[in-house]
């Protein structure tokens, strides 16, 4: 057999060509880079073509190339049985084999080319594919991208990727030693590995090596290690004190937080990061009314941050300021989702995807049968899944006010402080009307998308209300725009005046959107928006209330994309009402309600996004009497370790863990499986975990992978450990 075992593999149909497609697309890698890939060649012996394979894996310790070949060593004993090995020309065997893991800080990929048995050569590919030395420096920066990878895509919904093996990046409490020493010596260039997509200026606190720090730590409760890294670099670094008050904060060591954050925001008042976490250990304590101050701070030391702007939303909906809290997330700066960094392989000659032997015999995933993963076209077109980045984020906190004012509510606030489209229309009509009978020009005053809604002279102080955001000023629109608007206004001017001579003077109405009748759930008419422009914040004005039918010098226009938010939100309470008045009338006529497998995951999906938790976590329960769901099984996990639920919880992970191994993820921590069982033992305890796993009689291959997960927590004394 040319195959190994366990392990994922894609042939080539040239030899070598993966390693040439990545060497070409090195320049395309963004931030933290793609999985290590590692290249194997076999070999029947002289006069037989060699055949080349790949997989990608994470995990593998990248400190040195002695470490990564012995990685590539081991694959030599994943050989298929022996006793298959021979053919009409002898047994296969690897050859020699090429690791390629990329250096996120210095912009390379750094390789280790072995030969078995042989020597070991490696090198450093830049972005022109030219070779250089790798200096102990590379190596280093490598070692920590590597182990970045691995922390934070380990459970990442948005990074999926066939044939990915993950394996423990760290195993024991000296790698855990090094990899925090290694993150106290790059800690300087952790801005150069990018941030997430929500964050437009990565920082030397919000970036992808503090995260993976906060993410390594935080899953497993284990903040005072994270804290005892940061007291270091906050001596030289004043800025990480958000950071380790986050982590006192972990720590149940609130009074040091507190203290740590009031001295350092004395020192450093313009830091948004740490404005951040006072606002929201204030908003945990109740105190609203401060955690508002601190929110409109960070926004005027960061107006282009979506994050800032965000909390200061959070903030508006806790207080029941809903008006304030639509107009702050029309605000919000949104940026371009980019997707995470790939390989682009050439169509592979044949594909090697094994299953364990004990995944088989258990039938713990059970059947996937064609019929249940089925679901209708309109549950399959419904557009929020595919919201991403600061667009996901934006939808959130539209959800959250809709759960807590309603639909209608909702529909009224916004036509309270945004523009319409009749009033838009209707202003501008008039306003021409008036200038042409007047004989003047309308100047870029008169238009409102030119104005940003408020008066030239119009400022908050005249009307003598205050503003409920922070005070930004908007840019004017270039001379060119303004002729252009100018130009559009006298035309449509004229066009209206003719028509009412035409019609003797009878004025123009344009009749407003229609509603479908069918709906349960009123349709929401369109908004004014922002046509062009990327402006996004707000100029002074007076208060929200408005005293004028169509008034504009105290209504905002809404932007583009929170108006196709509203219709995203829309949809989904659509189908919501749909579903949630069938069942009430499939139980009035005592009618089993019937859905596949595939709706039922899409209805608990709809559930979460709306905030119905008990109504989403019965749709997942139903989704699993039909068919195995990796993202039910996920979110019930989630919600059995919160009620403290200790035979259900197990029951989750025993199967999330059945279907992680079934896809090559063979690692221990840190998962969502491991962080939601420890979120059990700090209520139980490890031991009475241990216990009950036994009492289940699962296959001894199985039980032995979920107690590594306990094996990790008696070895980096997670809480819970001893009792």
């Amino acid at each position: 057999m040319d195959t190994f075992r366990d392990v994922p593999e894609f042939f080539e149909v040239e030899l070598g060509e993966s390693l040439i497609a990545r060497t070409e697309i090195l320049a395309t890698f963004r931030e933290l880079g793609p999985p290590d890939l590692c290249h194997t060649v076999k070999s029947q012996g002289k006069g037989q073509k060699d055949i080349g394979s790949y997989h990608y894996v994470s995990g593998v310790d990248a400190s040195s190339s002695a470490s990564v070949a012995a990685y590539l060593n081991s694959l030599t004993y994943s050989m298929e049985d022996p006793n298959t090995w021979f053919g009409k020309s002898g047994a296969y065997k690897v050859r020699n084999g090429c690791y390629c893991c990329f250096n996120a800080f210095s912009r390379v990929d750094v390789r280790v080319d072995v030969k078995i048995p042989g020597g070991v050569n490696a090198y450093v590919i830049d972005l022109r594919g030219e070779r250089h030395e790798a200096t102990p420096e590379i190596w280093q920066e490598t070692y920590l991208s590597a182990l970045l990878r691995s922390i934070l895509y380990a459970d990442d919904a948005n990074y999926r990727l066939m044939g990915y093996r993950k394996l423990d990046p760290i195993t024991s409490p000296d790698d855990e030693l090094r990899f925090l020493q290694t993150a106290e010596a790059l800690f300087a260039k952790g801005w150069q590995l990018g941030s997430d997509p929500e964050i437009q200026v990565a920082s030397v606190v919000s970036n992808h090596l503090t995260a993976g720090i906060m993410k390594y730590f935080g899953d497993g409760f284990r903040f005072d290690q994270a804290a005892n890294l940061f007291e270091k670099l906050y001596v030289r670094e004043p800025e990480v004190a958000s950071l380790l008050a986050q982590s006192y904060i972990g720590m149940n060591e609130e009074v040091k937080a507190v203290q740590i954050m009031s001295q350092t925001l004395k020192d450093h008042p313009v830091s948004y990061t740490l404005l951040h976490t006072q606002c929201d250990f204030l908003r945990s304590k109740g105190k609203l009314d401060w955690a508002l101050k601190l929110a409109k701070q960070a926004v005027n030391c960061a107006p282009s941050e979506f994050t800032t702007w965000a909390k200061l939303t959070e903030c508006y909906i806790d207080l029941g300021n809903f008006e304030a809290a639509l107009l702050t997330l029309n605000s919000c700066p949104m940026f371009t989702y980019n997707e995470k960094d790939l390989h682009r392989m050439p169509t592979p000659a044949r594909t090697h995807l094994p299953v364990k032997q004990f995944i088989v015999d258990s039938q713990i995933l059970g059947e996937d049968r064609e019929e249940d993963n089925e679901a209708d076209a309109a549950l399959r077109r419904l557009p929020a899944p595919n919201l991403r980045g600061t667009f996901a984020k934006a939808y959130a906190l539209l959800t959250r006010l809709v759960s807590q004012i309603g639909w209608d509510e909702l529909l009224t606030t916004r036509s309270t402080v945004f523009v319409m489209e009749e009033e838009y229309r209707m202003q501008k009509v008039q306003t021409e009307i008036n200038h042409v009978m007047n004989g003047t020009n309308g100047t870029a005053d008169d238009n409102a998308s030119t104005r940003a809604i408020s008066s030239p002279g119009m400022r908050a102080e005249d009307s003598g209300a205050k503003s409920p955001i922070p005070t930004i000023r908007v840019s004017s629109e270039s001379d060119r725009e303004r002729k252009k608007a100018e130009a559009e206004a006298e035309a449509e001017a004229e066009r209206v005046k003719e028509e009412a001579t035409a019609n003797g003077g009878a004025e123009d109405e344009t009749p407003p959107e229609p509603t479908e009748d069918h709906d349960l759930v009123g349709k929401p008419v369109q908004a004014a928006r922002h046509e062009e422009g990327d402006d996004k914040t707000l100029a002074d004005t007076s208060n929200i209330t408005t005293s004028e039918p169509f008034s504009f010098t105290n209504k905002r226009l809404c932007e583009r994309w929170l108006d196709n938010l509203f219709m995203v939100l829309y949809e989904d309470l659509r189908i919501w009402t749909i579903f949630r008045a069938e069942v009430a009338h499939f139980k009035t006529q005592h009618v089993a309600y019937r859905k596949t497998g595939a709706e039922w995951e899409i209805l608990g999906d709809l559930g979460i996004r709306l905030h119905h938790k008990e109504e989403a976590k019965e749709a997942y329960q139903r989704c699993l009497d039909a068919k195995f769901s990796y993202k039910a099984w996920t979110k019930l996990l989630e919600m059995y370790s919160e009620e403290g639920d200790l035979q259900r919880t197990l029951q989750a992970a025993i199967r999330l863990t059945a279907y992680q191994h079934r896809y090559y993820m063979e690692m221990s921590y840190p998962t969502a499986v491991a962080h939601h069982l420890y979120k059990l033992g700090q209520m139980h305890g490890h031991g009475k975990i241990s216990y009950t796993l036994m009492s289940v009689g699962l296959p001894e291959p199985l039980l032995k992978i979920l107690e590594g997960y306990l094996r990790y927590g008696r070895a980096f004394k997670v809480e819970g450990w001893d009792f």
